[in-house]
């Protein structure tokens, strides 16, 4: 009789899992809570919800999550698969309507005859008998954290993650504002100029403003992707200068730079709402409306989703997974997505290739071979499970982390890392069929 694989969580990283494991030939139940009680930032009742930023960034060959994606397709990721399908414009970024985005995977995962989606709590699993795949998320339920914690030990593990705001595009006032792109093209944001005396105000208008304070949250611990907009301003002037509101390359309608730049980026696919681009946030709602308020062009905004923290958790990945997302300490168990410790939405979704491709060799007794290191999901992989890392941080993809090949960088054409990706990872499929 066929095992029947097990996945706690029908977020990116599960519902890929699902996919991949449905592919070969496998019977999935995908167990998901939130029909029956959804944490404090969901809001949609279907699965693959995008719950921060609505973007799985930059499509481009010479970025690493840009290759990242492109590998993931050699894999027929479900997960890159929608967003293609139900992408909107945004420039150089691959951005998603956020319903329709979970739609489409929910209507695949339904329609496979291999997978059966199952609303429910689940509090424990039978790490003796039953092959599971964890992909909780970092929004963890308190309870099933409890479950976690006794297969991989008595550990603690979070971060700290927030959400911009949402607001309507109708209740913008455009006449001081424009479109621009940082790249060749059309632009597709819209772009609040800000002179210095106006930015110096609203940044002392961040640093002043009154946040959630939560005794949970005493010790914060940020992704760098995700820094609430407050704690960059209290950083620093450059912070937020050579970030969230930096001004390259956005040229207004005179042709000319401003000193800093807000950037609103779209948000659904009938062009209705915008979400404030880098403007991850814990301050109070009240707050959030009356500072937004003060920058140009937003005097009457209608906020329709509010920023907020929220509790993100992750494990010690190093020191309790081997290369193919299983369990050292228990060998029926593995975990996927940013429970793991990468950082984004495509990582996550990788995670569940990679995770899915271990339970395969587990079942059938076979040996899985480590992805390649020069490519990014080998890299990422490597990362979360290099049991010589002193000291573990959440990692999204980037070119840092690619292994050294001994080709000087002077000596690589542009695509060179993308040429190299592709045919590592054709070869590591062949090879595995």
């Amino acid at each position: 009789m066929m095992k029947v694989i097990k996945i706690i969580g029908a977020g990116l990283a599960g519902c890929e899992a699902a996919w991949q494991l449905s592919k070969a030939g496998y019977k999935v139940k995908l167990y998901e809570s939130k029909t029956i009680e959804k944490n404090e930032i969901q809001k949609l009742e279907t699965i693959a919800e995008l719950v921060c930023s609505n973007t799985l960034r930059s499509k481009s060959i010479k970025n690493a999550v840009g290759i990242l994606k492109k590998e993931m397709e050699l894999f027929d990721s479900l997960i890159i698969e929608a967003a293609i399908k139900t992408q909107i414009p945004s420039d150089d970024a691959l951005a998603v309507d956020r319903i329709n985005f979970s739609n489409y995977i929910q209507d695949k995962i339904k329609k496979d005859k291999n997978i059966e989606l199952i609303n429910e709590v689940i509090e424990t699993i039978d790490d003796e008998n039953e092959i599971t795949i964890i992909a909780t998320g970092p929004l963890t339920s308190d309870r099933f954290n409890n479950e976690i914690q006794r297969i991989i030990g008595n550990q603690k593990f979070y971060f700290m993650d927030a959400s911009a705001p949402i607001v309507k595009k109708s209740s913008i006032n455009f006449e001081k504002l424009y479109y621009a792109t940082r790249h060749k093209g059309e632009g597709n944001y819209i772009c609040v100029p800000l002179n210095e005396e106006q930015f110096d105000n609203f940044r002392n208008e961040l640093i002043n403003g009154e946040v959630v304070k939560t005794k949970e949250f005493e010790n914060e611990v940020f992704f760098k992707g995700c820094q609430p907009i407050e704690h960059m301003a209290k950083t620093g002037r450059n912070v937020l200068l050579n970030g969230s509101l930096s001004p390259n390359n956005l040229e207004d309608k005179d042709g000319k730079i401003p000193y800093a730049v807000v950037q609103l980026r779209q948000d659904d696919a009938i062009d209705s709402l915008y979400n404030f681009v880098g403007f991850q946030t814990n301050l109070k709602w009240p707050e959030q409306l009356r500072i937004l308020k003060t920058l140009p062009g937003m005097e009457n905004i209608n906020i329709v989703r509010y920023g907020v923290m929220h509790k993100n958790k992750y494990i010690n990945s190093p020191k309790i997974l081997n290369h193919k997302l299983q369990v050292k300490r228990k060998r029926n168990v593995f975990f996927a997505g940013q429970i793991t410790g990468v950082e984004g939405y495509v990582e996550s979704a990788m995670c569940g290739i990679v995770a899915a491709m271990g339970v395969v060799s587990l079942v059938e007794n076979k040996k899985m071979d480590p992805l390649p290191q020069d490519t990014l999901m080998g890299a990422l992989i490597k990362y979360v499970t290099n049991e010589n890392l002193k000291k573990f941080n959440p990692m999204k993809a980037n070119m840092g982390i690619l292994q050294h090949v001994g080709i000087k960088k002077s000596e690589m054409p542009d695509d060179w890392t993308y040429t190299n990706s592709m045919s590592k990872m054709k070869n590591y499929i062949s090879n595995k069929k």
